[in-house]
Order: C-alpha cells, then sequence, then structure tokens
C-alpha cells in the first residue's frame, strides 16, 4: 500500500486497443490514476464517464487520465466502443498491481464483507510522487474533485 508524499510504484500494463502503458514514462505530466471494479455496471460507468466527460480539461491541465480495473483488454474494448469513452483503460487483469497500490481489500457489499477492488484515486504529480489519495465513497462530483486539485 502507498501513502501521499511517497513515489508511485512503476507499472507496465496492457491498455484497450492493444499496447501498453508504463507510468514511469508519462513524466514528466501529472497521472490521474482511478481504479474501479468493473467495466459495464451502473456505477463503474458514471465514474468513467464523469471522468470522461473531463478529459479535455484534464489535458488542458498537462493531466494524463487512466481508469484501471482488473477486466481484461477485450472486455475494455467493448466497454469503450459501447460508451464513446476516449480514455485509457489500463488491465490489471491479475490485480497485482491494484494489490500494491492498496486498491484491493475487504469492503462492505451490500451487507457483507467482500474482497474486492477499492475505487480509489491517485494523483500523481509530475516528479512521480502521489500527491493525492482518494477513497472514493460517492462517484458524482469526484472526477470534478480531482480536477480541482490538480489546478490547485
Amino acid at each position: 500500500m502507498i501513502a501521499e508524499g511517497q513515489p508511485a510504484p512503476d507499472f507496465t500494463l496492457p491498455r484497450d486497443g492493444g499496447g501498453t502503458v508504463t507510468l514511469s514514462s508519462l513524466r514528466p505530466q501529472p497521472v490521474v490514476l482511478f481504479t474501479y471494479g468493473k467495466d459495464g455496471t451502473p456505477t463503474c460507468t458514471n465514474e468513467v464517464m464523469e471522468f470522461n466527460a473531463l478529459a479535455d480539461a484534464f489535458r488542458a491541465a498537462g493531466a494524463v487520465v487512466l481508469g484501471l480495473s482488473k477486466d481484461p483488454v477485450k472486455t475494455h474494448d467493448r466497454f469503450i466502443a459501447k460508451q464513446g469513452i476516449t480514455l485509457p483503460l489500463l488491465s490489471d487483469h491479475g490485480g497485482s498491481v491494484m494489490e500494491q497500490w492498496g486498491s484491493h481489500g475487504e469492503k462492505l457489499f451490500f451487507g457483507k464483507m467482500v474482497t474486492g477492488v477499492l475505487r480509489t484515486t491517485f494523483l500523481i504529480g509530475g516528479d512521480g510522487i502521489v500527491r493525492k489519495i482518494w477513497k472514493v465513497d460517492k462517484v458524482k462530483g469526484h472526477a470534478a474533485e480531482v480536477l480541482s486539485a490538480l489546478a490547485g
């Protein structure tokens, strides 16, 4: 698990449409990395679409926004085609990056404790240092909050 003020652990993961993304190769741009549970589920779709709606504003601020789930690339490709998503979606199919970053663990789901993806957003500075971490309970307005933190 990582904390604010620490270097962001590097990774290389497959992305939608083919190819890979290596976190460290995006420097010196700031990066917004948000983790979500599953393509096509209502809350996750809302979260991805909120970030997608602000994609131009994030680009104007100089930031790269990346979505991350355990879904395979093929599922990301279908999700992107159906929803018109322009953000890169990364696949952590085995969950090792989410484990390392603290975005996978126990959570309350419909009244039961389960192990799964913890909706989390990381703001990583252009120097590779984690500036802010959000544990996300409500997705409505969250992308705008992240954009504000990036600007501020």
